[in-house]
């Protein structure tokens, strides 16, 4: 496989054709080695649009996600970045690329120590990865310029909205399967958000943030 060709058409098939214009995010993502955050197995994927498994029963997004992600957070260089979900550690580095530092939570203590490495081997520093659960935010660095949330939720906690800068950006995933909304939230002042809608997707949830048990008689 000719991966710098597989990279460029991952970019020009599949993420510009979805709305992602910005030129700072596409260039980014044409340089952020994505094959080296992909479990060896399924590497021949890391260019196509697909989930790709991770351990645990977790996935990567698809790199269209991944681009409208970066291009509605319009992460600026000396913003403070929160994400809720280390996961591969690919949606870090693309952050941790764009910003001053990145604070990135992962419940799941084999995940964050296999990203870590694997940051670590691409000579990614600006990044404090935590083990926990940041549903709810993390505010031991609060408040944040940029949060964004890699798996989805049923609904967003008011505590994660508020560890937002004001003037702060948040991407998340919101409601149940099989139709959820990509939502962008920008705090606008210490008691107003504004949210909009960006566009509808399915994605497996965040542990802890499942819709509730629906009891059938």
């Amino acid at each position: 496989m000719n991966i710098e060709q597989a990279r460029f058409n991952m970019v020009e098939q599949q993420i510009r054709p979805w709305n992602v214009l910005d030129q700072r995010v596409l260039d980014l993502l044409l340089s952020t080695p994505r094959e080296h955050y992909v479990p060896a197995e399924y590497r021949q994927l890391a260019f196509t649009d697909t989930r790709i498994p991770l351990s645990h029963n977790e996935t990567m997004m698809t790199p269209k996600i991944e681009g409208r992600l970066m291009q509605a957070l319009d992460v600026q260089r000396g913003d403070e970045a929160l994400e809720i979900g280390t996961g591969s550690g690919y949606v870090t580095a693309l952050l941790a690329n764009s910003c001053r530092h990145v604070v990135s939570v992962e419940i799941n203590p084999e995940l964050s120590a296999a990203a870590g490495r694997t940051l670590s081997e691409a000579g990614v520093g600006n990044v404090t990865l935590v083990v926990g659960d940041g549903i709810e935010g993390w505010n031991d660095t609060a408040p944040y310029d940029v949060i964004a949330v890699t798996g989805s939720v049923y609904t967003l906690p008011d505590r994660l909205k508020r560890s937002l800068r004001v003037g702060g950006r948040m991407f998340a995933i919101v409601g149940e399967s099989p139709v959820m909304q990509a939502v962008l939230v920008t705090r606008r002042s210490e008691d107003e958000w504004s949210e909009e809608d960006l566009f509808e997707t399915n994605l497996a949830s965040l542990k802890g943030a499942e819709p509730p048990a629906r009891f059938e008689l």
